[in-house]
């Protein structure tokens, strides 16, 4: 049970050392990329929002005012013929 006169011998204090300070650079190690992971933002991953349709942004406008009903079928009219030809 207990070899080398109860102890250890030169090297095994050396292993037990390098160990210890191993044990404590992972646990540190580990700490900081757990806290580093949780800092990123979430936003990295998601897909940034949907522009709207031209025909859309075109009723928005209406809607809005800034054109009158005349423009509005004009410029709708113009869209319906510009997609006709893509």
């Amino acid at each position: 049970m207990f070899w080398y006169d109860h102890g250890m011998a030169g090297w095994g204090w050396v292993v037990m050392a390098l160990g210890m300070v191993l044990l404590v650079a992972l646990a540190v190690a580990g700490v900081v990329l757990l806290l580093r992971s949780a800092d990123r933002p979430a936003s990295s991953t998601a897909r940034p929002p949907a522009l709207p349709s031209p025909k859309q942004v075109l009723a928005d406008r209406f809607a809005r005012g800034e054109i009158d009903e005349e423009e509005y079928e004009q410029r709708l009219a113009a869209l319906r013929a510009h997609g006709r030809q893509a």
